[in-house]
């Protein structure tokens, strides 16, 4: 997947081994979507009910960054992302040991606590090492790593669903994530991280937050992120529940037919380059936004399991179209501190996930999955265009 800039005199680990960190965070958020309904069935709850665990992992998450971020940005990133993983893989491990849903629901909560500390603290690590120029193409490479682990992430969680035990992938990615963890601190036990903070931490750490949200720029895309993380999000994790309640298609198959999400988005990390000379940021966006309306619209209204596959990889296209933008912008907020930026970003994010599954969850046990997938689809669109027509007013008042 190539090195970072620099790498023998300044980066210590490849972007590769960063990347490894990130598949196991996205595929241990994406597992959940086909083993939904089987961790429903086993304890006894609704669906809607059952994805309190998704909340549990997403808001926390969220939240966490508020933290991570000024922490990565005073003490050095790569050890923030070394000591979270490291927690992270032990609470993942635990999770195949527990007896009830609730118990479930704490785990899911401690593992999102440290889960926030890998991925939006890597951009930021990137965007301190590439120029902004670069930056969308290096995104790109390393949004790789994530379609890869939504894609074995939903597949995986079929796989283990059907024939062996959806505890026992938990306890793999726990170790598989201490041995990245393990790799990741023998590369950075050493190393000095020249970009760190001499502020010390305290409450004044999170003035620029608020700084950030007086910039007209930095609210429209943390408003942005957090619309697209409650709608395509907080709807998408009842695809998998859809699938088998509409279809009673087996679980194995429900996680691959889940996982052509993430192959759109590995036709997009192919692509970025040639869709952003035809599109630009402004056009990304928008078509992004109406694709997934038009996504969310079909799954819910052509009733033939077969055509969920190609609108599925379609609307993980258009998700990383807008998505990949957003971040790409969200890198550019604050280049004194791109941690905090990133960070802010990422709580808006999955805020908007972990409320927006609560919300729709209520929504899926009360009248159904079609009015769920609708409302999503239908509000993406608006947000694609409120997105589309701000940008080429923006592009007109420099003009002009």
């Amino acid at each position: 997947m190539g090195r970072l800039i620099g790498q023998t005199d300044k980066t210590p680990v490849s972007l590769g081994l960063l990347g490894a960190a990130a598949f196991m965070v996205i595929a241990d958020v994406r597992v959940i979507d086909p083993l939904l309904h089987i961790i429903a069935k086993e304890f006894n709850v609704g669906v809607g009910s059952a994805a309190v665990i998704v909340s549990a992992y997403t808001i926390p998450y969220g939240l966490f960054q508020l933290v991570y971020g000024p922490l990565g940005d005073r003490i050095g990133k790569l050890k923030v992302i070394t000591g979270a993983l490291t927690a992270f893989a032990v609470g993942t491990a635990l999770c195949a040991f527990v007896s009830n849903i609730a118990l479930l629901t704490l785990l899911r909560f401690l593992t999102g606590v440290f889960a926030a500390g890998i991925i939006p603290i890597t951009l930021a690590y990137i965007g301190d090492n590439f120029p902004y120029t670069e930056r969308q193409a290096a995104i790109g490479k390393y949004l790789s790593a994530l379609v890869l682990g939504q894609i074995l992430g939903g597949s995986l969680g079929g796989i283990f669903g059907e024939y062996i035990s959806w505890r026992d992938i938990f306890l793999v990615f726990g170790i598989v994530s201490l041995a990245i963890a393990g790799l990741l601190w023998r590369g950075t036990r050493n190393f000095r991280d020249g970009n760190r903070s001499k502020e010390r931490f305290s409450l004044a750490t999170f003035k620029p937050y608020y700084q950030l949200l007086t910039q007209p720029t930095a609210r429209k895309v943390i408003t942005a992120v957090f619309i697209e993380g409650f709608c395509l999000m907080g709807a998408f994790a009842y695809c998998g529940a859809f699938l088998r309640d509409r279809y009673g298609l087996p679980y194995v198959t429900i996680g691959f037919m889940l996982s052509s999400f993430g192959l759109g988005g590995l036709i997009y990390s192919r692509s970025v380059k040639w869709l952003v000379q035809r599109l630009g940021e402004v056009g990304l966006m928008g078509v992004g936004g109406w694709l997934m309306c038009i996504c969310f619209l079909a799954i819910a209204l052509l009733h033939n399991w077969l055509l969920f596959i190609p609108f599925c990889t379609l609307m993980g296209l258009a998700f990383y179209m807008m998505h990949s933008t957003l971040q790409t912008q969200a890198t550019e907020l604050a280049p004194e501190a791109r941690g905090t930026a990133v960070s802010l970003f990422a709580f808006n994010l999955f805020i908007g996930q972990g409320i927006g599954a609560a919300v729709f969850g209520r929504v899926v046990d009360n009248f159904g999955y079609v009015p769920c997938f609708i409302i999503a689809g239908i509000v993406l669109a608006l947000l694609a265009t409120w997105l589309f027509t701000k940008g080429k007013t923006n592009q007109e008042e420099a003009r002009g």
